[in-house]
C-alpha cells in the first residue's frame, strides 16, 4: 500500500497557441465582436455574453458553463499578439473555474485521517 497521493490534474490549464496569417487587429475583433464571436463561440456555450475583462488588443476572458449539469464552469483567456511573420500569434488558455468550492464536503467523519510522525 501505498500513502502517496496522485495529482489532480483536472485544474490544470489547457493551452493553446496558434500562429495565424491574419493580423492581430482582425483577430481581435473576432473574438469580442458578438456577432463575429457568436459563429464560432456561441452565447449559449456562455455564462455570460460579455467578457470577465480585456485588455484592448492583448487579451479577452470569457466564462464557459456547461450545457449539461452538473453545470460546471471554466474560463477561457484568448492573448493576441504580433507574431514575427506579420501575422498574430493566438492563444487560448481554458482554466478550470474553483473547483473546489463546488465539492460537497463530507457531513460525517469519513474523511481522511492524517497522523504526524512522533
Amino acid at each position: 500500500m501505498s500513502d502517496t497521493v496522485e495529482p489532480d490534474h483536472a485544474d490544470a490549464a489547457l493551452v493553446l497557441e496558434y500562429d495565424l496569417d491574419a493580423p492581430p487587429e482582425k483577430v481581435w475583433r473576432a473574438v469580442t465582436i458578438p456577432a463575429l464571436r457568436q459563429r464560432w463561440l456561441p452565447d449559449s456555450d456562455l455564462a455570460g455574453a460579455e467578457p470577465e475583462s480585456s485588455v484592448t488588443g492583448e487579451e479577452v476572458r470569457y466564462r464557459l458553463r456547461e450545457s449539461e449539469p452538473p453545470f460546471r464552469e471554466s474560463r477561457v483567456i484568448f492573448r493576441i499578439e504580433p507574431n514575427e511573420d506579420g501575422g498574430t500569434r493566438f492563444r487560448i488558455i481554458q482554466e478550470v473555474c474553483d473547483s473546489r468550492r463546488n465539492r460537497p464536503q463530507a457531513a460525517n467523519s469519513n474523511g481522511r485521517c492524517l497522523m504526524r510522525a512522533a
